[in-house]
């Protein structure tokens, strides 16, 4: 099949975290739909296996480590230009927490998963920075997991119920430097 792209007026971002349907971030989504900056266009499997793994509360972070992991699923959504400031800063594109990268992802053919079959889309995710992306995968063991699910986000922990007398980015650090438990 061939190749879907975004026009100059919109990315398309394939969300694998907390921004997809059922978890705590997906209201930006969802407010971004009603006021016409977002539309979902189906559930995606990334095109090559990335390390998709949880760092500090559970927060999960798509590792930029392509053919290392698993093939990951999430959800694809097109997205205006301007609405996608927004989500640059959940993702704290300017605090280094995540940067957003292009991805191959597959829109499976009649929704059903598995195969190498389906619309291949061009798209961006947001993959953990690179001063840390590789320190995570190896805190993690070299394991990821195949899709961020209600049973890897227990324990997740809203940003406003975080300590807030230390940064993300260093608790991003203890963690990559502490052993596994």
């Amino acid at each position: 099949m061939g190749a879907a792209t975004a026009d100059n007026d919109q990315a398309v971002i394939f969300t694998y975290g907390t921004l997809k349907q059922g978890f705590y971030n997906h209201r930006l989504i969802q407010d971004m739909i009603l006021a016409g900056d977002a539309a979902f266009l189906g559930i995606a499997l990334t095109a090559d296996r990335y390390p998709l793994v949880c760092g500090p509360y559970r927060v999960p972070f798509l590792i930029n480590i392509p053919g290392a992991g698993e093939l990951v699923s999430g959800e694809l959504y097109a997205v205006s230009r301007r609405a996608i400031a927004l989500v640059d800063e959940l993702e704290g594109i300017s605090r280094g927490h995540y940067e957003r990268l292009p991805i191959t992802v597959r829109l499976p053919i009649g929704g059903e998963e598995g195969g190498e079959e389906g619309l291949v889309v061009e798209a961006e995710a947001y993959f953990a920075h690179q001063s840390f992306g590789e320190k995570m995968w190896r805190r993690n063991g070299e394991k990821g997991i195949c899709a961020y699910s209600s049973d890897e986000a227990v324990g997740y922990v809203k940003r406003k119920d975080r300590p807030q007398d230390i940064t993300f980015l260093d608790q991003i650090r203890i963690f990559v430097s502490s052993t596994m438990d």
